[in-house]
């Protein structure tokens, strides 16, 4: 399977014009052969657009996924929607299953070929530090996995990197990809290449980190999207400019590397 990381430019509040970046990153990954495609967190609004929340959000039957739904549709192409700021009382009238019954969330959405939602995940960590999420958003509650090509896929979304125990919940339930889409931001680039190489490592699966690019106000994004395999060896990388991230993955990897060195059997707790 071939997975394309879009690291494209996100600008605070302006939605329609970084949804058209990511319409385009998709189109671009799907031409150059790409079976899935993962956006960036709050890929529409920016991260750090906290003013700009609560009247940017959307149920998961909203103008964004609606668009980028068809465009994987279009395309033939299954599209890890990075996270939208959700509408939680829009998406329990249109019919899904919500933490609570009104407020925000920040909601990772797994889309089929078809453009059709297999999977919700809503970031369980919401960031306190320095950062409004806290206090503005709802914390999901269940960790969803979905089945793409071999794969068992789970869904983390950013801060939640800091928490291996979610992980280590994901592993049992035989997840072999993690798609972890994030807005993370300079100084603090050691830990965001050491926490998904560390949560590759020990789980051995593969986990795919995309980031966005830009600046947002005083905010500078890191870039860096990366693809680690089992053993957690970055496989494909990028630096902070807005790119295309692209990696051949195998579900015969992890099975292998899963029997070379059987960690996940020999844990005691």
């Amino acid at each position: 399977m071939t997975v394309a990381l879009a690291q494209h430019r996100v600008e605070a509040a302006h939605v329609k014009a970084n949804v058209d970046r990511a319409v385009a990153a998709i189109e671009r990954a799907a031409d150059e052969g790409a079976d899935l495609v993962c956006l960036p967190e709050l890929f529409n609004v920016g991260y750090f657009a906290f003013d700009a929340y609560a009247r940017n959000a959307e149920g998961l039957d909203g103008e964004t996924l609606d668009r980028i739904g068809a465009t994987a549709a279009d395309h033939g192409v299954a599209v890890q929607a990075g996270s939208i700021v959700e509408d939680l009382e829009a998406s329990a009238e249109a019919g899904f299953s919500t933490p609570e019954p009104e407020g925000l969330a920040n909601a990772s959405v797994f889309l089929d070929r078809d453009g059709e939602i297999q999977a919700v995940y809503r970031k369980q960590h919401l960031f306190g530090y320095d950062s409004a999420e806290a206090n503005l958003l709802t914390p999901g509650e269940s960790l969803p996995t979905v089945e793409f090509e071999g794969f068992t896929v789970g869904m983390t979304t950013c801060y939640d990197l800091r928490f291996p125990e979610l992980y280590r919940d994901l592993a049992g339930e035989g997840v072999s990809l993690v798609l972890v889409p994030s807005a993370w931001p300079y100084p603090r680039v050691e830990h965001w290449r050491t926490l998904p190489r560390s949560r590759a490592i020990e789980n051995l699966a593969y986990v795919a980190a995309v980031n966005g690019a830009g600046e947002m106000g005083d905010d500078r994004l890191v870039g860096r999207s990366t693809v680690y395999d089992p053993w957690g060896t970055p496989i494909a990388t990028c630096d902070d400019d807005p790119e295309l991230v692209t990696a051949e993955l195998s579900p015969a990897r992890v099975e292998a590397v899963r029997e070379e060195f059987p960690a996940l059997r020999d844990r005691r707790l």
